[in-house]
């Protein structure tokens, strides 16, 4: 586009358009704003500098990235129909620019992110700094999520979808459609990654419905929130539906079978009616020491193959008639979706309280003091470091210093289906020093303890019912509902993965959902204490003319405010903001560049679109004037 000139022939920017020297000047002052919010949030800097040390020191000390028996999915396309394709169609145009480390740098600098999002959200729900910054300690400390982002494995993308999702209902206190959006999309993603994710439309839906005022405005929210849910699963399922090996409109077509573990774990097969064929795919007690994953994955389980010979000709006529897919005398019923389907729905109509009491007996174990492996669960060791580069035979094994890739095909025999050489990134290598240090670290308490979530979960509930009282205060309310939200998420994906099976593994968005609903819990208890204290005194620059306020609303802080946390709020209902109030408790707009103010200066300078609704952060009442610099 041509520039226009000035009578001297020097080239003026056209108009709305503002000169480079002018986007230059912003850039540098945003980086100036670094150090000065750095010193403001000191303590949340210092857990996320941590968080990032321990996350360069992994990636250092395992290359090209460690890998898992599920990791030949994502990687080779190996069992296809297994698991949703989401993870393999994130990573594919990482191998494709890069290799093997990108995938895990990319792992870590996400969990460092969820870190980062998860702060402000607190902040911007009138968490005080300091509980905010502990609250993203469990996910940026805790050695297993730190272990499993240098993992190739989905787990890392499941929990940011997460984390992307629940920021999006609860930046603003007044919901608007692109956000509702932008959270549907997010959480309906989560579902191609884990199937497991498809619980999340109803902890979505719960906190919409409550939020959001007039049943004519809920059904519009509720529909873009389904709509924006179902795009996602409705896209990775028609992938599925297009693969001519699968031509399944699914997520996971040959994932029905994994509930049968738990099912077979749970059943009394003394007392339980089943037609002959069915009682094929009883275990006896040594095969229930396998545990709920054992029974689905073990070659020894049941539901792996057995022989049919000793079958009534009737009953072995049905079962052949069901499942045409032989192998010699053997019948492997887990290609045969409908006796699997039938035993399992046989056992829980039957027997529910044996069911309830496997759940529940798993569920209780995330709040142990320490972490063990029991019978029947998987090998904690899978999520722990090594001071070698673990391998999984025939899996994952290392032959001549190079990865193999391979399987078991139907007749049992070991097959390999790929090398590292695949990939770029070299041979595995593991610095031991660095890797005895991470391993020790998280040996010696370097996670997050049981009675700790266990705390976070009443919190959390308490919290939540802080949403039954109609009468509270407006920051009050909106730290109750944004508990309500982290917790019921919580909860719904810990429950439902614990009905499938229990794995260390799948415990980790706790660290992402319990935490930030604890913070927020105490957060709704130190505004009610503070309310009963009586009013707060409100400070010269809250009560002075550019400090407008909106009766019967609290304005959300603003994270990124240079002056955060600096004022007093009215108590109850009172918003103090410079500008002009919206009505919506949210302000998008730089500040007011007044003479002394250098944060909004620099905010205004870097071009920046900051809320500047610094409201009082509970329990920093003897911290006035903290979020000043220079003073």
């Amino acid at each position: 586009m041509r520039m226009p000139s000035t009578a001297a022939g020097d080239a003026t920017p056209a108009r709305g358009q503002p000169p480079a020297h002018s986007r230059l000047t912003r850039l540098w002052a945003g980086a100036r704003l670094i150090p000065v919010l750095a010193r403001q949030h000191w303590l949340f800097t210092i857990v996320l500098i941590a968080g990032l040390v321990l996350r360069i020191l992994a990636q250092i000390a395992y290359r090209p990235a460690l890998l898992y028996i599920d990791s030949t999915k994502y990687l080779l396309g190996a069992y296809p129909g297994d698991d949703p394709t989401g993870y393999q169609v994130a990573i594919k145009p990482v191998l494709v620019l890069g290799n093997l480390d990108e995938v895990a740098a990319l792992q870590h600098l996400l969990g460092l992110a969820m870190a980062i999002t998860l702060y402000a959200v607190l902040l911007r729900r009138g968490a005080p700094r300091w509980l905010s910054a502990l609250a993203t300690a469990p996910v940026l400390l805790d050695a297993y999520q730190v272990q499993i982002e240098q993992v190739v494995m989905p787990d890392v993308m499941f929990e940011a979808l997460i984390v992307t999702g629940l920021a999006a209902l609860l930046w603003r206190r007044t919901l608007t459609p692109w956000l509702t959006i932008t959270a549907g999309l997010a959480l309906g993603a989560s579902a191609t990654a884990r199937q497991i994710g498809e619980i999340f439309i109803l902890p979505a839906i719960g906190y919409l419905l409550i939020v959001v005022p007039g049943w004519r405005p809920r059904l519009k929210y509720a529909a873009l929130l389904c709509v924006a849910f179902a795009l996602p699963i409705l896209a990775a399922s028609y992938g599925n539906y297009a693969n001519p090996q699968l031509h399944s409109f699914s997520l996971a077509p040959y994932s029905s079978g994994s509930i049968y573990g738990r099912m077979a774990e749970a059943a009394n097969c003394t007392t339980l009616r089943l037609p002959s064929y069915e009682r094929i795919l009883c275990p006896d007690a040594k095969q229930k020491l396998l545990g709920p994953d054992g029974l689905d994955h073990n070659p020894a389980s049941p539901i792996k193959g057995t022989t049919i010979a000793t079958l009534s000709p009737a009953s072995r006529q049905a079962l052949l008639r069901l499942c045409p897919e032989r192998v010699g005398f053997s019948v492997v019923p887990s290609i045969c979706g409908q006796v699997t389907s039938d035993f399992d729905h046989q056992v829980l109509k039957q027997q529910p309280l044996r069911v309830a009491e496997s759940i529940a007996r798993d569920t209780l174990k995330m709040f142990a003091l320490t972490r063990v492996t029991e019978t029947g669960d998987i090998s904690l060791s899978r999520w722990q470091f090594q001071t070698y580069y673990p391998t999984y035979p025939p899996y994952i094994v290392i032959d001549n210093g190079s990865l193999v890739f391979g399987t078991y095909n139907r007749q049992g025999v070991a097959e390999t289906i790929g090398t590292g050489r695949d990939f770029a990134g070299g041979n595995p290598v593991v610095v031991r020093p660095l890797a005895a240090f991470l391993r020790a670290y998280q040996l010696d308490g370097g996670y997050t303890p049981g009675p700790l979530f266990l705390f976070a979960l009443l919190a959390g509930l308490a919290g939540s019912l802080a949403t039954l009282r109609r009468r509270a205060p407006a920051a009050q309310r909106a730290a109750a509902l944004a508990c309500l939200l982290f917790f019921t998420t919580g909860v719904a994906v810990l429950l439902v993965s614990d009905v499938f099976e229990f794995n260390w593994r799948y415990q980790l968005p706790a660290l992402i959902t319990l935490p930030p609903a604890a913070a927020l819990a105490i957060t709704v208890a130190l505004t009610h204490r503070r309310r009963s204290a009586g009013p707060a005194t409100v400070s010269p620059a809250a009560a002075s003319p550019a400090a407008g306020s909106a009766a019967g609303d609290e304005m959300i802080p603003d994270p990124l405010e240079a002056d955060h946390g600096q004022h007093d709020d009215h108590a109850e209902g009172q918003e103090h903001h410079r500008g002009q109030p919206d009505g919506n408790g949210l302000h998008d707009h730089a500040g007011d560049g007044r003479p002394g103010d250098d944060g909004s200066q620099n905010a205004q300078a870097a071009g920046h679109s900051i809320g500047l609704a610094a409201g009082h952060q509970p329990g920093d009442e003897t911290r006035k004037g903290a979020g000043q610099v220079g003073t």
